[in-house]
């Protein structure tokens, strides 16, 4: 596996990658859910620093059929 970055200047961020570092003690049977933690992490992560800003916004976000919404 690649190197990880070591810091994204977002803690938040850079405690999601570091969650990816446990994968090489995973079966790969159990990767898909570390994968879909850390994508709903930084989804999460990101639709709060929109919110923060005052820019709530649905560009990105994906409908129930799987697919992205328009702004």
């Amino acid at each position: 596996m690649s190197e990880l970055p070591e810091e994204t200047a977002d803690a938040r961020v850079d405690a999601i990658v570091a969650g990816l570092a446990r994968l090489g003690e995973l079966p790969v049977s159990e990767h898909v859910a570390v994968f879909e933690e850390a994508f709903s992490g930084l989804e999460s992560t990101l639709a709060a620093v929109d919110d923060a800003q005052g820019e709530h916004t649905t560009a990105g976000r994906m409908t129930d059929a799987g697919v992205p919404e328009r702004p």
